[in-house]
């Protein structure tokens, strides 16, 4: 009889098991908290693959007394869900765990949508795309969303820890861990990924072995695929496309997106990084960069493959050799800190709505002036709280559309914020 992998026969059982996600899952948390009651709300997991979604679907199955029920969007359709539904009717406080909701169409999350408002079904979703993009609004809305954080480096020590002095099989072999920056670095973060590595190490050693860097490599490099969409070298891959795009090789970003097409790459994975790009590495030193990239993330999700391959590559070569600028995702980076840095710095007065007369006696927005009044639509007021007045966020950089906004704020701002 075979065994199941590594990474299935340790997956926790209880909350206090689980490596990471202590935010929700610690002592107190909101989630924990409504675990331990025993009812909880809709839920969805939205995180990065390999870092407790399904453990923790497992988790409130093993902990709740009540029927529960799984699908895999992959496997699964519209026939599947009304089954299970159906089935749940005659039940009371049943759950619906949907592994990869986002690969679930439009009618299949509407599927969902009555039985989850009746509460027929509480309905429990894993994702590791964004569920504002891959979600209906309607299913969302009737969900609480919960943002699973990426393992840090002392989480995946400690699961590479407990996998070999407490797994039934490892445990036996008596080998040591002397280094782990291999297995770490190549699990890119996903613990069941890592424990994948650790079995097919372990399986090409004696005991009594001793794992290092090298040998993992020697080992580990001998079995990795091309690609693999579902796990393995899939980050990887779209990390080297955006760095190509990112560095101005439109060559280079074409060869890795063939990878990820020839490989069966969702169509919508591939545009929707290319969106993300256009703004974050163009940004407003050249706008049409997001406009063609929404536009095509639009073509793509109506086409499909083969044609989409075309679109995509027309827009990975529009973004590659356009001028590239990062202010506008430094600006907000830099916004966020002051904010985490600052806490809740109070709105100038003059910049307060005034909607009831006890806040206009108050003062509220007695100050403000209607910018369109004055010259140039342009008057000199304070717009920041006075603890960080002054302080300057957003940076231009050189290039043609950005130098114009520079000799624009340098016009209104340079004695403010040193334009």
């Amino acid at each position: 009889m075979t065994s199941p992998p590594l990474a299935e026969r340790l997956r926790p059982a209880t909350l206090d098991e689980l490596v990471g996600q202590e935010h929700l899952t610690g002592k107190g948390s909101i989630l924990r908290t409504a675990i331990e009651k025993g009812k909880i709300p809709s839920i969805i997991l939205w995180g990065p693959p390999g870092v407790g979604k399904t453990t923790i679907a497992s988790i409130i199955a093993n902990t709740l007394s009540v029927p529960f029920y799984t699908l895999n969007a992959i496997a699964s359709g519209v026939k599947e869900i009304r089954e299970v539904i159906e089935d749940a009717k005659t039940k009371s406080g049943a759950i619906l765990f949907i592994d990869e909701i986002h690969r679930f169409n439009k009618s299949q999350q509407d599927a969902l949508l009555g039985a989850v408002e009746k509460g027929i079904i509480t309905l429990i979703g894993a994702t590791t795309e964004n569920p504002s993009f891959e979600v209906n609004s309607a299913l969302l809305s009737r969900a609480q969303v919960y943002v699973l954080k990426p393992l840090q480096e002392k989480d995946l020590e400690e699961v590479l820890k407990n996998a070999l002095k407490k797994d039934i099989y490892l445990s036996k072999k008596n080998i040591a861990l002397k280094e782990s920056e291999s297995l770490i670095r190549m699990s890119g973060g996903d613990a069941r990924k890592l424990l994948n590595l650790l079995e097919l190490v372990c399986d090409n050693i004696e005991d009594n072995a001793i794992i290092t860097d090298e040998l993992v490599m020697q080992i580990a490099q001998k079995k990795i695929a091309l690609y693999d969409k579902k796990g393995e070298q899939h980050y990887d891959i779209i990390s080297a496309f955006i760095k190509s795009i990112r560095g101005s090789d439109p060559n280079a970003a074409v060869y890795w997106m063939a990878r990820m097409i020839e490989g069966g790459e969702d169509v919508s994975f591939i545009a929707r990084r290319m969106v993300i790009f256009a703004s974050e590495d163009i940004g407003n030193a050249n706008p049409n960069a997001l406009l063609l990239a929404t536009s095509t993330f639009q073509a793509v999700n109506v086409i499909g493959y083969p044609e989409s391959r075309i679109i995509l590559s027309q827009c990975a070569i529009y973004l590659a050799t356009s001028v590239k600028s990062n202010g506008s995702y430094a600006a907000i980076n830099d916004a966020q800190d002051i904010v985490r840095k600052k806490g809740d710095l109070p709105v100038p007065l003059h910049l307060r709505n005034a909607p009831t007369k006890m806040m206009k006696e108050m003062d509220y927005g007695k100050e403000y002036k209607y910018a369109h009044l004055y010259e140039n639509n342009f008057i000199l007021q304070e717009f920041l709280p006075e603890a960080i007045s002054g302080t300057r966020i957003y940076s231009p950089q050189k290039n043609a559309r950005e130098e114009e906004i520079r000799k624009f704020l340098k016009e209104r701002w340079k004695e403010k914020y040193g334009y």
